[in-house]
């Protein structure tokens, strides 16, 4: 085995630069380490294809190792968010195929949440007009929501004949607006106006539809700007402790906290504080 001559040849599998991405089936741009997806078929209100559901998981999971890239900004084009899976590249499709070849589907989809909670940047999902079915998912798998009053949000599986157990939704959603509110959305697929999915918590907050990008953009600019290493231990705690006891939670914490308290943006901070001034976080 040939051991590498230096730090930088041993992790340069590992890290990458994105900002030169390429996307194929959504818009894709990078700008001051604010990464912006967006589902880019306004004329059919974003709906998402086999293909744009893998390269979405790719990206998420390549994120992981992004260099460039400290938080992330999910929108949709032209006033909607997203309307879930295309009637007619998805769905229609999906109604022929065995079972082997449907449960591809299912783990793929399931897949794509899965690298979005993983990668270590914040997500923030900005949520205007429609936001239905698997444009409801990517939502909630996001890990800050901004919205307006006039997003409509729709669990609408059930309306479809399928259960609402989709995408990890049984087990995200009960903890963002509770199991009554989840069981009510799911059970019946129907419309959460912007004013209700705020008032319930799915919604951090609501904006004026033309500020709505603006204000998620300056948040993530924010949370770019701060311990971005710190960022994502805390994004992997909010993860992980779901299935923790109170004591096997306290002590990873514990453990998360003294590996924040090595880095150097923690002495950059303390420095910062001592000079009153504003520390300049790199996240290392």
């Amino acid at each position: 085995m040939t051991i590498p001559s230096s730090p930088d040849a041993l992790f340069a599998g590992n890290r990458l630069e994105l900002a030169g991405y390429e996307a194929r089936h959504f818009g894709w741009s990078v700008d001051s380490r604010v990464a912006t997806i967006t589902l880019a078929r306004p004329e059919r209100k974003n709906p998402l294809t086999f293909e744009s559901y893998a390269e979405l998981r790719d990206l998420f999971r390549r994120l992981a190792y992004a260099t460039d890239v400290k938080a992330v900004v999910l929108r949709g084009a032209g006033g909607n968010f997203c309307s879930g899976g295309d009637v007619h590249e998805i769905i229609g499709p999906l109604v022929g195929l065995p079972m082997p070849e449907l449960l591809l589907f299912t783990r793929m989809t399931g897949d794509l949440v899965k690298a979005i909670r993983h990668c270590p940047q914040p997500v923030i999902a900005a949520v205007d007009g429609v936001c239905a079915g698997a444009g409801a998912i990517l939502a909630m798998a996001a890990d800050l929501r901004f919205a307006t009053a006039r997003s409509r949000l729709a669990f609408l599986f059930a309306r479809v004949g399928l259960a609402g157990c989709d995408m990890g939704a049984c087990a995200i959603l009960p903890r963002i607006v509770g199991q009554g509110r989840a069981a009510e959305l799911l059970l019946t697929g129907r419309t959460a106006s912007g004013a209700e999915g705020h008032a319930w918590g799915f919604y951090n907050r609501l904006c004026e539809p033309d500020a709505l990008f603006a204000e998620a953009a300056q948040l993530a600019a924010e949370l770019a700007a701060g311990p971005t290493f710190a960022h994502g231990l805390t994004k992997r705690m909010l993860h992980q402790e779901w299935n923790m006891s109170l004591d096997e939670a306290i002590e990873a914490e514990a453990q998360a906290q003294a590996l924040c308290m090595s880095t150097q943006d923690f002495g950059r901070a303390y420095r910062a504080f001592a000079a009153k001034t504003r520390p300049a976080f790199e996240g290392d």
